[in-house]
């Protein structure tokens, strides 16, 4: 039965990128992000060690054997968006895709020599055509970045911090390595995420998907614009003990969180970077030897440079006075920290009427 909604789809009728470098698309976050992770000390050692003894072979028979390939026999919907991604994107090479029963939509890109791509049936179940396809693009994109190879080793270090977490000074180096991979990975689902919407070109059915991923199968009680008010108010509530608890809330995950990624998807959906590669013009492959590591870490710089002096957080905001010279410091950071007014002490003393409120006086508010 044909859907009349999808009689004019974007998937009818998309630009294709030849050659494009995943340059195009990465968030300076994640490569600046990575530039740290290989910088970490001790991580080439484990890096090179894991290469050797990560058993992909036994990975990739695990699939084989308990998931369902996708073919034009298996899935074969599926197939077809996976090739049309790979030809959009300009990835020769069309990765072998797997879907995995689990309940708890999620899709992966892993491996070592070759990425392999898996999606899980609760996913699947859980998106129409659109906003599946822009999931597929986002697996591509990964696997045209090189992520798959971080990511793989991710999951190893993960599962081996648990089973070593009783050795002291061994937990203690793994966990550093994990949580330097989770930072860089978090940063590079921002980059998936704009290679998704480069293959559905549809920014409507990818901000879809994400409002599912967060509150499931229920689009006739979301709202797109609620959705994204929701990131904003995330991103500027609350106080300095706010911005602390977002830090200590997103260190154990490996993604963004869910609003947040739908903000910062459509931020780029607007920006001339995005416009100038849907117009053909666009970093390429057959460039990216000649690329400036010095111009990349500078445009990462310059990124982190706007998004300090542009954020609305409590936190970040701080960071801007500081780096601005900003005045009477030691109360600004007293009145940010405890959620008091913004200027400093009221005239005549600390214990004027401008005195904040001390921190044990009041609970703190829960971040989010």
């Amino acid at each position: 039965m044909t859907d009349s909604s999808h009689e004019n789809v974007p998937s009818r009728q998309r630009t294709r990128f030849p050659g494009i470098s995943s340059r195009a698309y990465e968030h300076p976050a994640d490569r600046s992000a990575l530039v740290a992770l290989r910088k970490l000390s001790g991580f080439d050692t484990v890096f090179k060690a894991l290469s050797g003894l990560l058993p992909e072979r036994s990975l990739r028979l695990l699939f084989l054997s308990d998931s369902v390939r996708v073919s034009d026999a298996q899935f074969s919907h599926l197939n077809d968006m996976l090739r049309d991604a790979c030809y959009i994107l300009d990835l020769e090479k069309v990765p072998p895709m797997y879907v995995s029963q689990n309940p708890q939509p999620n899709a992966m890109c892993i491996g070592l020599d070759e990425p392999i791509i898996v999606v899980t049936t609760g996913l699947v179940e859980l998106l129409d055509e659109e906003e599946m396809r822009a999931v597929v693009g986002h697996e591509v994109g990964h696997a045209l970045s090189g992520h798959a190879v971080y990511r793989t080793i991710l999951l190893f270090l993960t599962n081996l911090a648990l089973k070593v977490a009783w050795i002291p000074l061994g937990n203690v180096a793994i966990m550093a390595i994990v949580t330097a991979l989770r930072e860089w990975f978090r940063k590079s689902e921002l980059s998936a995420d704009r290679a998704g919407l480069l293959v559905g070109q549809d920014l409507k059915a990818s901000m879809r998907g994400l409002m599912k991923i967060a509150g499931g199968n229920h689009l006739h009680e979301m709202n797109v614009d609620a959705f994204l008010a929701q990131a904003d108010e995330y991103e500027k509530g609350g106080d300095l003990r706010d911005s602390v608890l977002k830090i200590l809330n997103v260190l154990p995950r490996t993604h963004p969180f869910t609003t947040v990624r739908a903000a910062e998807l459509k931020k780029w959906s607007e920006t001339r970077d995005y416009q100038r590669i849907m117009d053909g013009h666009y970093p390429r492959r057959d460039e990216d030897k000649d690329t400036s590591v010095t111009d990349s870490f500078r445009e990462s710089a310059s990124h982190y440079a706007e998004t300090v002096r542009t954020s609305k957080d409590p936190l970040m905001k701080l960071v801007g006075d500081i780096a601005g010279g900003a005045g009477d410091l030691g109360g600004k950071l007293r009145d940010k920290f405890t959620g008091g007014g913004s200027g400093g002490p009221a005239k005549g003393g600390p214990e004027g009427s401008g005195r904040p409120q001390d921190p044990e006086e009041g609970p703190g508010t829960a971040g989010g």
